[in-house]
């Protein structure tokens, strides 16, 4: 059993079951960076994915393919998104963490995209050397 907050959020889990986060890049430090409310709404999530849940604000990322998601909080009229991955089974990996700044619609700026493509890279070299598996 997983209690959050006070509420259970799993009543049938087994302990050892939880999947270790690694962390790419900058990802946690800027991660930190985040308002609080930010910062909690992402870590729950990240929480969920570990468990093997997808949290329900959870949302793949374009251009992708399945297993990399992003979850979008905004606070103070300013958006923070932050990017997994779910798709290796040993680990999930926080891949990027910014603030979107543009005012140029909801697309994910070319520059953030870049970023993720190349730390996507970096955590499969990793998984295989940590974990040896593809």
């Amino acid at each position: 059993m997983i209690i959050y907050g006070g509420t259970t959020i799993i009543d049938d889990f087994e302990q050892g079951e939880l999947k270790p986060t690694e962390w790419i890049g900058s990802s946690k430090e800027d991660l930190k960076g985040f308002p609080d409310e930010v910062r909690y709404q992402t870590g729950f999530a990240l929480f969920q994915a570990q468990c093997g849940i997808r949290h329900r604000y959870a949302k793949p990322l374009k251009g992708f393919g399945s297993g990399i998601l992003e979850i979008v909080s905004r606070h103070d009229r300013n958006t923070y998104r932050t990017v997994y991955a779910v798709r290796f089974q040993g680990a999930v990996y926080v891949l990027h963490a910014f603030q979107k700044k543009s005012t140029k619609g909801v697309a994910t700026p070319r520059r953030e995209i870049n970023v993720v493509q190349g730390r996507l890279k970096s955590a499969e070299q990793h998984y295989r050397d940590k974990y040896g598996q593809e």
